[in-house]
């Protein structure tokens, strides 16, 4: 046996660069829901009413001048009125019942509150609990996940097989099908999780998955080497499976977009703002800073767990404003390299890469990817996702360089106009875009189509 040395060099990072990582990826109203389970767990986070007064007054100010603005743009003669017996009318006001005021309403359990609490039962050491707990933070809105396992494994200094442990145990939580990372993982979860497996069912997912988007019954019934009925019959059980597990716990009233950013013209030039108002303000609790700096009145393991909860409350304050910081840099990044986008809309949008955000700001490709990642801009054409300002560059005939989103909506516009009795083919489609000018070859036209989630032009005929 031969033993050998070897030097590696490994960057670890801190747990407020963790932190600070999960927090980058949340929208705003997953930021909000974040910071009061902060709240609940940590005795030494409390709000910071005099900022929340201080704010809600400069809030008020701006309304009562709005107000005064308009009162002066728009005088009312109210003596016309009044007299006017016309114009008369009596509206009697609406009967609130007061038990209807007073009446309490149950605080709905959220997907995060539900899978918490199966994530602090299940069979995981206190490390495993912390990755579990940054899985959950990265699971989008239909409940898949939304990050790679190597970036996580990156965050926590352990190997993708030791996060993948941690997933297949999410795998376990109701409702079935979360943590997937795509439609596949999500439905072979929901059958595997069943009290009476359908072995074929499984089969056809693993064997024939393609066969099965593209609903090619005969091809599946040679795959599988069963007769068309069978086919039909798992087709059948596999239609009844959620491919959202995550959608069903989305309050009635909240299955909307609500834009982290702002970008408004004033005067000519473009004012970014962070849409995050109702995002509590913290502050760290007098109290316990003073008891703590009162060594002989408490225990060791009282002040052990008092520093623990200190520093990670700093952490959270400040992760908190880099946060902030760190959006508006990216998006006043992405508004100076768009900015005919913002000028004109969506049929100047320039080809942009992650690359060069993170060139202009001087950040990691990653973090630049969190932040753009499942966060909307409001902006006067219309809200964005974030990631639609980026695109592969493409080239015409004539040497000019467009964003692959222009080829994307020209394809889809195609698609919208076709005769559905003989709708096109990718060839077909390749051959429109050719003669306007775009080089674009048959491959590249499915390849779009596909992202775009069009099937393909058989599924698209109609009789």
């Amino acid at each position: 046996m031969q033993l050998s040395q070897r030097m590696s060099l490994q960057q670890k990072q801190s747990p407020q660069q963790v932190l600070l990582s999960s927090l980058l990826q949340l929208p705003v109203l997953r930021l909000e829901h974040r910071i009061k389970q902060e709240l609940e767990m940590n005795p030494l986070l409390e709000y910071d009413i005099d900022q929340e007064i201080e704010m809600k007054e400069i809030e008020e100010e701006d309304e009562e001048k709005e107000e005064e603005e308009e009162e002066e743009e728009e005088e009312i003669d109210w003596e016309e009125i009044l007299n006017d017996e016309d114009n008369l009318e009596y509206k009697k006001k609406r009967d609130t019942k007061e038990d209807e005021i007073n009446r309490p309403e149950a605080e709905p359990v959220t997907l995060m509150d539900h899978l918490f609490e199966q994530l602090h039962l299940a069979p995981l050491n206190e490390e495993e609990k912390e990755i579990g707990k940054y899985i959950l933070w990265c699971l989008d809105d239909d409940g898949y996940l939304a990050c790679s396992l190597e970036s996580i494994a990156e965050n926590f200094s352990v190997t993708t097989e030791h996060v993948e442990k941690v997933l297949s145990e999410i795998h376990k939580f109701d409702p079935p099908g979360i943590g997937a990372r795509d439609l596949k993982e999500c439905l072979l979860i929901q059958l595997n999780s069943m009290e009476k497996k359908d072995e074929l069912a499984i089969r056809m997912l693993d064997e024939c998955y393609d066969h099965f988007k593209n609903k090619r019954f005969e091809k599946i019934k040679k795959c599988l080497n069963v007769p068309l009925e069978e086919v039909k019959r798992i087709m059948d059980l596999i239609s009844k499976l959620n491919p959202k597990p995550g959608e069903r716990y989305i309050p009635e009233g909240e299955n909307y977009i609500i834009p982290d950013v702002m970008v408004e013209r004033v005067d000519g030039e473009f004012k970014i703002t962070l849409n995050d108002w109702n995002v509590p303000h913290l502050k760290i609790n007098n109290t316990y800073k003073k008891l703590l700096r009162q060594k002989k009145q408490i225990n060791k393991k009282t002040r052990d767990y008092l520093r623990q909860k200190l520093e990670s409350a700093r952490w959270l304050i400040n992760s908190i404003y880099q946060r902030r910081s760190t959006i508006l840099r990216v998006m006043e990044a992405i508004v100076k390299k768009q900015r005919e986008f913002f000028d004109k809309g969506k049929g100047y949008l320039k080809p942009m890469i992650l690359k060069d955000i993170a060139d202009a700001v001087d950040l990691d490709i990653s973090t630049v990817s969190r932040v753009t990642n499942g966060k909307y801009v409001q902006t006067e054409f219309g809200i964005f996702e974030l990631k639609y300002f980026f695109s592969e560059r493409l080239e015409t005939v004539s040497g000019q360089e467009i964003s692959n989103k222009l080829i994307k909506q020209k394809i889809k516009d195609i698609i919208d106009n076709e005769d559905t009795r003989k709708p096109y083919n990718d060839q077909t489609i390749s051959d429109f875009l050719r003669k306007e000018g775009y080089k674009i070859a048959r491959r590249t036209v499915a390849k779009y189509r596909e992202q775009m989630k069009i099937p393909v032009a058989r599924l698209r005929r109609e009789i």
